[in-house]
Order: C-alpha cells, then structure tokens, then sequence
C-alpha cells in the first residue's frame, strides 16, 4: 500500500547517507557532527547512580524541576536573562524535537517563515508539515552574513517567524551585537515571532561572545531559544536538549512537546542537573574545541584546501575550488570512496542546491584521528 507523501521533495537526510557510505568505504567519518570521544566518567556515572536510586519512570513533561532550575540558574548568569523554571523552560528530547514543537505551536497553515540559508535541514520540512511556506534568503558568500537588505525585502504581512542560528551550522559564522540589534529594529511592532537555534552556544572562538537572543530582552520576549546538553557535554546520543521562552509561547510549546515526547529520560535529566554544577564543564569548551580547529587547519596548511573563516561550532568550510573542479556532491562521494574522508556537502542546506565549491568537515574529533584525516587530505 501507499499514501500520499506530506514531503513529496524530502528524501533521507545527507548524514543518513554519508555515515553509512563512510562506514561502508572505511573512511575517518568528518561528516556528520558527533565527537569521536566519550563523556566525562563522571557524567556517566552520574547517571548510573540516579539510575540505581529508582530514578526510571517518568518525568514531568516540562522536565524536572531540578534540571530547570539549574538551566534559569546557568541562563541568567550567561546572559541576564531570568527565566521562571515553572513556566518558560521545556526539557526535549534532542534539539531538533524542541526545534519541531516550536515551529508547529507557532506556524499556521499559510504562514511564511524566514529561513536564511545556507540552513539546516531540520527546519523546512517542518514548517511545510505545518502548511507554512519558508522564504529563502541566502547568507553572503564567502563570510556568510545576513543579507539585512534581501532579508528586508523577503518581509510581507504574511510573516510569521524568522529563524536564526548562531553559532551557524554547517559554516561557523556567528551573529554580532549589530546584527541583534538590527533585528531588534526590524521586528518591533509586529508580531514575528523568533526561532533561534543556540546548540553551538558554548563553542566559539577567537575571544568572541556568543550573542545569544536571551541577551536582549524584545528579542526574547518574543523568542524561542533551543539549546543541547548533547553538544555542550559530547552526549549527542542521550538526545537531550531545552527550549527556553515566555510564558505564553511556552504554553503553546509544550502542547506539541507532550505528544512528541512527553517526558525525556529521566535519569540523565537528574545527572545533567547535578552536572552543571560544574561550570568549568561548560565554561572551558571553548578552548577545547579552538585547540582542535587550530590543529586540523595546521595539519592541512599544506593540502589544496582553502580554510573559511570559523568563529564557532566544530565545523570547518573548505573550499576545494584549486581542486579539479566537481559538484559539491560529487567531491564528497569521491574523497570519501577514494582518499577515505567523509565530509558534508553543503549544497544539501539549499534549496535550489547552491553550490561554493566547498565541503564542510567536522573536527570534534581525537588528535589522532585529525591527524589520519588531514594526513590524507594532504595527498588529494
């Protein structure tokens, strides 16, 4: 039997076609965006501790209480922002499950959303599944800014959200002070609501502060914020994250959340609470993450590769346009089959399949295995 598909146009996603072609070619996986190393031993143990004290049965849709008070906590020491636990934080499973419910509480069918591109590929199939229509405006290349001029332009009465990610994923570019201002401006009196994707908060680089919405409080009081405990904490298969908004948006959110989810696992909620504690944990993930960016582009200093600029994440751009010229797709299948590295392609997060000439390469990894990697990219 068949149904009719509510995206027709929407295939398997890009990771589930790299990962499996790089296992397959046993190639070093810098495609999709997962540390190769483990956790803190004693975040671990921490959930098994919490598991062998009984905590397995569910918790509280909005998640517990502990955990939210630590993230009101964590948020308005971050940012200034105070947040009430009760009322404006919702425990997820994952990111993206937190990026699913605040599009669909808030996007009607006709609705228009503004999605700058290049983008990730959770948001548009989401947004159509709701009877939205996303409205592309392209970031610039190579610096990959917002077009503020195209992006003013792509505004009509029918504009219901903008979505944002800073740091951005798939090129590392960050949103400045003047660029949160500008919003700000271009929002005021109206009743656009926000979407800003904040799980590479803690990963920036070069000395520079995440610009998070919560800094600026029009900006979040009309705003969903996502963030992930899977990227702050090399956890990304524990599939916890958390949206952070007003009171009423958060109603609203948390009527999708409850039949998506309902509750996220509890025992890892009770560690993660208890975790963040530690704010070194967090605080520290920057340098860590600068160090391996350093290395993997002192490795490849010497390779046909051109580095972009990369001020957050842990995705590095590469231009491989010195290299014999091939689609963006192409390339990644070749390098992958042939020279044994896996990277993404990032004419996946267009729509119309723009291609730079660029693959993006992930570098949460060991010193060892960006050593492997570069070594062999060295030889193309």
């Amino acid at each position: 039997m068949q149904i009719a598909s509510k995206l027709p146009d929407v295939g398997v996603t890009i990771f589930t076609v790299m990962t499996p072609l790089a296992i397959e070619s046993g190639a070093i996986n810098l495609s999709q965006g997962f540390p190769d190393f483990d956790a803190d031993p004693k975040l671990k143990e921490l959930v098994w501790q919490y598991m062998q004290a009984g905590q397995n049965q569910y918790a509280p849709m909005q998640g517990i209480l502990a955990l939210r008070e630590k993230i009101a906590a964590k948020t308005e020491a971050l940012y200034g922002r105070a947040c009430d636990p009760a009322t404006e934080i919702t425990v997820t499973a994952g990111a993206t499950e937190g990026l699913f419910a605040a599009i669909s509480a808030a996007v009607q069918p006709g609705d228009e959303v503004i999605v700058l591109e290049p983008a990730y590929d959770a948001y548009v199939p989401v947004i159509e599944l709701n009877g939205g229509r996303p409205v592309f405006v392209k970031m610039t290349f190579p610096d990959y800014r917002i077009d503020w001029a195209t992006l003013i332009s792509a505004l009509t009465s029918e504009t219901r959200m903008i979505i944002l990610n800073s740091p951005h994923n798939p090129t590392g570019a960050m949103l400045s002070t003047g660029d949160l201002q500008r919003l700000g401006d271009l929002v005021e009196g109206t009743d656009i609501l926000i979407l800003s994707d904040e799980v590479y908060e803690h990963i920036v680089f070069d000395g520079r502060q995440h610009e998070s919405i919560l800094r600026y409080p029009a900006l979040a009081d009309r705003s969903f914020v996502i963030s992930s405990f899977g990227k702050t904490y090399h956890t990304t298969g524990w599939k916890v994250g958390y949206c952070i908004a007003p009171t009423a948006l958060s109603i609203e959110f948390q009527k999708v959340h409850q039949f998506l989810t309902f509750a996220v696992n509890t025992p890892v909620q009770h560690a993660y609470a208890e975790f963040l504690d530690n704010r070194e944990a967090y605080l520290g993930l920057a340098a860590f993450y600068q160090e391996k960016r350093d290395l993997f582009l002192s490795l490849i200093a010497d390779s046909r590769f051109k580095a972009l600029p990369c001020s957050g994440t842990y995705f590095q751009m590469l231009d491989y346009s010195d290299i014999p010229d091939a689609p963006d797709m192409e390339f990644a299948r070749t390098i992958t089959t042939e020279h044994k590295v896996a990277a993404i392609p990032p004419s996946v997060f267009y729509h119309d399949r723009t291609d730079a000439r660029v693959l993006r390469f992930c570098f949460a990894k060991t010193d060892d295995t960006l050593k492997e990697a570069a070594e062999r990219l060295c030889r193309i």
